[in-house]
């Protein structure tokens, strides 16, 4: 990742047993598990809960996802998601996120763009501006 480490969120996870398939390697989809609580996390860490967006009608969905599995993560591993906004627009962020091993290694990346929607009307919202503050 090509980006200012102080503006790159860090989530530690460890592989559990029941994120495995029969051989312990992690299940493809739960990578996205990964990501998405990384993505919540990063929005905890600036003060904004998924309760309070929903409180005032406000919601964030994933519009389109790239994701590259490079190298299977396996039971017990301990393992970092690595998370930066690429571009922040007024009703959408796009994050680039990755999840590393101990050594760095990236097993998994993703570009990730998600939409800031009214969670009754289902239309596009803009993104609060102290948001925009925060993760700018």
């Amino acid at each position: 990742m090509s980006q200012d480490q102080t503006k790159q969120f860090r989530w530690p996870i460890r592989i559990y047993y029941e994120d495995t398939d029969a051989g312990g390697i992690v299940y493809h989809s739960n990578y996205l598990n990964y990501f998405e609580r990384a993505r919540t996390e990063m929005l905890r860490s600036i003060g904004v809960s998924q309760e309070m967006l929903l409180q005032q009608q406000l919601g964030f969905v994933v519009r389109h996802m790239d994701i590259d599995f490079l190298q299977g993560a396996k039971l017990d591993q301990q393992l970092t998601v690595l998370t930066h906004i690429s571009q922040l627009k007024r009703a959408s962020l796009d994050f680039c996120q990755e999840i590393v091993n101990l050594d760095g290694r990236v097993l998994c990346k993703a570009m990730v763009k998600v939409a800031c929607i009214h969670t009754a009307k289902m239309r596009p919202q803009a993104i609060p501006s102290f948001m925009i503050t925060e993760l700018s």
